[in-house]
């Protein structure tokens, strides 16, 4: 894999590209970076192009100082700069956790270009309920004390998750290494985004063939939510991960990476 930084502010990561195969492209969660896909680099690398990325704020890409830097929409557009910077114009878009937040934002804005959506433990429906609204202005007094404190615009780096293999939801170290890596400000500007009660998902607008993988055990997303947005969804496939939380992409390589290669190969005629 080749490593990248485009116009000094997105940092990325991409194997030899060949025209006759088909592009993955993934995006990670709140406070990781490319790194959480690297065992999926090595399993998929001979068969698929593939394109990992640290977004705003995370891994070695651009740090903002300001809350609404990390609107959602700044996310997508990012990633929309990226894939024409690479000249990407159809792929496979595989998410996790909060970047299944961008990817909804990226497809309501340029659906023609996602040949199939693949999200995995998607922050789906929690900015919806009681707990939403008592966490909200949590966030909001926690984001603006930090506002207060000086802004360090240096990237920090990536997470060795080799090292917490088997970490919970709530693993302190785990949760600390991460928070550590992306700093405060970046991690919950990032966060609050994901309680944003004007948050539209516009899933009955998805129509291409659609793969939800969620871990049983997920603390932090419930599975019904999951389930909810997959009845919302046109031609999509549901996959409940046994005995797994929140953290699938990193606890599940196996089981992951086997539906992700079934799914493709199901709708392969619909892909090429």
């Amino acid at each position: 894999m080749q490593e990248n930084i485009f116009e000094n502010r997105i940092y990325y990561r991409t194997n030899k590209f060949k025209p006759d195969k088909l592009t993955l492209v993934f995006i990670h969660g709140v406070s990781g970076s490319s790194s959480a896909w690297l065992p999926y680099e090595k399993i998929f690398d001979n068969k698929y192009n593939i394109l990992t990325y640290d977004i705003r704020g995370h891994g070695l890409s651009k740090k903002y100082p300001n809350y609404e830097d990390y609107e959602i929409k700044n996310f997508a557009t990012d990633f929309h700069d990226l894939l024409n910077y690479l000249n990407i114009q159809k792929f496979v878009l595989i998410s996790n956790s909060f970047g299944g937040l961008v990817a909804l934002e990226y497809l309501k804005l340029y659906p023609e270009t996602v040949l199939a959506n693949i999200f995995t433990s998607p922050e789906i429906y929690i900015n919806k309920g009681f707990m939403a609204k008592i966490i909200r202005p949590v966030m909001k007094v926690l984001t603006e004390t930090i506002s207060l404190f000086p802004y360090n615009s240096k990237p920090r780096g990536r997470v060795d998750y080799k090292k917490y293999i088997g970490s919970t939801d709530w693993s302190i170290g785990r949760n600390l290494a991460d928070i550590r890596n992306t700093g405060l400000r970046a991690h919950f500007y990032t966060l609050r985004q994901s309680f944003n009660k004007n948050q539209e998902y516009n899933l009955e607008k998805i129509n291409v063939p659609t793969l939800i993988m969620h871990g049983e055990k997920d603390s932090m997303v419930p599975l019904k939510n999951a389930i909810k947005m997959s009845k919302k969804i046109k031609n999509s496939e549901f996959v409940k991960i046994p005995n797994i939380d929140h953290n699938t992409a990193h606890n599940a390589v196996k089981i992951m990476s086997e539906n992700i290669e079934a799914f493709l190969e199901k709708n392969r005629n619909m892909l090429e």
